[in-house]
């Protein structure tokens, strides 16, 4: 190698690259960052539409336990780069951050916007350069990188690579999985790409979805065996998402893969007891209609009555008929059947990607000398709250650490 900085090529201009880029730059190597999208980090300035969750403030060990079998292979990674250290990270760029009433950790402008704009300033000072509009299609022969540009094809000569393409979710904004056939046809173990953080798929009847469609189910308790999560839910045309579903995503997705179908169930009413809720239905209901009753005694807004009255037809007596006792019971049981999970491409996350054991500790594909890999293409998952962007800023700065070491530098 010569004695000028060595040249290093980062393939994926979204968090995970761009803190990998940020720590090798700092290192003193020659970074160019490429992408295949016209602008950088689209997928996390839409992250940032809603408010940018950054991370959580929860204790260290109970962050790590949200990564669940993968929780033992990125704590080093989370450890060396914590929540605690990204929102130092964040304060340094001129963008404070604050915990909200959940725990989750935001900027206080709430926007992904202004931070990427720090965020780009600091690297240009750092002289980080950037290529856009350039996909990468793999090597060549001599082992240099190809993209595909807007022009000729470009080939890179490059002395260490960063790879941080992301999952296979949202892919109009970049992350589309294409990089999977180049690493297999080389070799690399990688766990099938699937919809992580998702919604499912619900037969709703016709008057059920045109008339709640859109509409969401608050302050309920969602339950799928000895899981269980409070938050609200979204009826869709097509079946069901939102937080609380999401964060029960990977055990309903696992048990459809295996079963064709998994019934999940609605607390509507998840702070009242049984015997209080047998009480207000046992009582006199004058001349009110039954929905009026539901309504005003249980509080049940009518998209949770309309729920209430879906599950009655599939399990054959009217609403109106049930004993109290048993609807008591079915308020805060209600069965959903989910027939499958959504689209890979409407998924907030996704599932799968670079297997384990195919990266040493310092984030290095094995069979690949020089190549790292870090991000959302690696096969671990988590739930939203802040766990899917550290992680991807953690790795990132884990393989930055990775390919500096290898350099020696």
């Amino acid at each position: 190698m010569s004695s000028a900085a060595p040249n290093i090529a980062i393939i994926g201009a979204g968090p995970a690259g761009l803190m990998a880029a940020e720590v090798l730059a700092e290192g003193g190597a020659s970074v160019t960052v490429y992408d295949a999208m016209p602008s950088v980090a689209r997928k996390f300035l839409m992250a940032g539409r809603g408010g940018l969750n950054l991370t959580h403030s929860e204790e260290l060990a109970a962050f790590l336990s949200r990564y669940r079998e993968a929780a033992p292979w990125l704590a080093p990674a989370i450890q060396a780069f914590s929540p605690q250290q990204l929102r130092e990270w964040c304060e340094a760029l001129g963008q404070p951050t604050f915990v909200g009433s959940s725990g989750r950790v935001f900027p206080v402008a709430m926007k992904a916007s202004p931070l990427l704009r720090a965020w780009l300033r600091r690297l240009d000072a750092q002289g980080v350069r950037f290529e856009l509009r350039h996909r990468w299609t793999g090597w060549d022969q001599q082992g240099h990188l190809i993209f595909a540009t807007p022009n000729d094809p470009h080939t890179i000569a490059a002395d260490a690579t960063v790879l941080a393409l992301g999952g296979a979710s949202w892919p109009r904004l970049g992350s589309d999985g294409g990089w999977v056939p180049i690493l297999a046809a080389k070799g690399i173990a990688i766990a099938p790409l699937r919809p992580a953080n998702c919604g499912f798929t619900v037969a709703w009847s016709d008057i059920f979805r045109d008339r709640f469609e859109g509409q969401p189910l608050k302050g309920i308790a969602l339950s799928f065996g000895e899981h269980s999560r409070r938050g609200e839910a979204v009826i869709t045309r097509n079946g069901v998402e939102g937080g609380a579903v999401y964060a029960l995503s990977a055990e309903l997705r696992e048990a459809i893969a295996v079963h064709g179908e998994a019934t999940l169930h609605v607390a509507l009413r998840p702070d009242v007891e049984a015997a209080d809720l047998i009480k207000k239905l046992s009582a006199p209901r004058s001349k009110q209609s039954f929905s009026n009753v539901l309504r005003k005694s249980l509080q049940l807004s009518p998209v949770a009555i309309g729920l209430l009255q879906e599950a009655a037809k599939t399990q054959g007596p009217a609403l109106s008929s049930l004993s109290p006792d048993r609807l008591a019971a079915l308020i805060n049981a209600v069965p959903i059947k989910l027939t499958g999970t959504a689209g890979l491409a409407r998924a907030i996350s996704s599932a799968g990607g670079i297997a384990r054991d195919e990266l040493d500790a310092d984030y290095m594909l094995r069979r690949l000398p020089g190549v790292f890999a870090a991000g959302e293409m690696l096969d671990w998952e988590a739930p939203t709250g802040g766990y899917l962007l550290q992680a991807s800023f953690a790795t990132g700065v884990a393989a930055g650490k990775g390919a500096l070491m290898w350099l020696n530098l």
